[in-house]
Parts: structure tokens; sequence; C-alpha cells
């Protein structure tokens, strides 16, 4: 059995601390795709109606959950979350960090190790500093990033 093709292109934001917001806007805008912005509080979105705001309870997760349930091929999930991400591979999106690293099959897995390990180092006291900080440079890696994904998406869609 064939899958059948999207008919649209959606992106779907892990929003609570999503730097890269404005960014979205910016491609989704060029291209007209529908934009969701999930979050566990109210957050401030442009009053467009290609931009929807969801908020949803405040439980661990929640958010995560959410995106996880409804994503599928042919959508754009924009997460720094490595579960999320792992989740929305597998369902067949594009799952994009905001510094516009990839996730893929190959590189989601290391991710996870790499996430789970560090997880339990800061568990047992170790001090294993954080991420660093999020830089003009990160802005437009995933630019170009967000970009090649719609891309590759119509081309593979004829959308």
């Amino acid at each position: 059995m064939t899958e059948a093709a999207p008919n649209r292109i959606a992106i779907y934001v892990d929003a609570d601390a999503c730097p890269v917001k404005d960014e979205v806007y910016r491609v989704a805008a060029r291209y007209g795709l529908h934009v969701t912005i999930v979050s566990n509080s109210f957050l401030n979105v442009p009053r467009e109606p290609w931009i929807e705001r969801v908020v949803v309870g405040d439980r661990l997760d929640e958010a995560d959950d959410w995106i996880a349930e409804r994503v599928g091929k042919g959508d754009i999930v924009v997460t720094a979350d490595v579960p999320l991400a792992s989740r929305c591979v597998k369902a067949g999106a594009v799952a994009l960090a905001p510094n516009g690293k990839a996730f893929t099959d190959a590189s989601v897995g290391l991710a996870l190790a790499t996430r789970n390990l560090m997880q339990d180092l800061r568990e047992a006291g170790a001090i294993t500093g954080g991420p660093k900080p999020f830089s003009p440079k990160d802005r437009s890696a995933f630019l170009g990033a967000l970009d090649r994904a719609v891309m590759r998406w119509k081309r593979e869609f004829g959308i």
C-alpha cells in the first residue's frame, strides 16, 4: 500500500523556549505554510490566519505529546527536545533543532543516548555545564535548514 502524499506542509513548533519562532513565521509566510505554535502557557503570536496557537496543560511533556500525536510525513517540527524529535522522525516528519541541526534516523539514537548519559551524570551530582549560548550563526543555520526542509517536501510531494 502506498502512503498518500500530504496536501500541505505543516510546521509544528515546540514553542515554550523556542528562540526561532520569528524565523519560522518568516519562512512560513514566504511559502504559504500553516504553523502551529504549541506551548504550556499563553504566548503572543502574530495574528495571521495561517498561525494557530495551541496552549496545552502544564503536565510534563504535554506539548510534546500533543505534537507527536498529530505529526506525520510532510510535516516539520521545530524542537530542541530530543525525545520529541525521535518520536517525530519515527512518524516520518522532519525534526529541526533551533540551531539548524536536523534530527535523522541515524542521528537521533546517538542524541538520545548522549542526553540520557548527561542526565544520569547530573543526577549523580556531576557538573556538566550547559548548552552553549544561542548565536546569530545558529539562527542563520536554522533558517537555511528550515528552507531546505520545506523545499525537500515540496519536491517530494509536488506541493
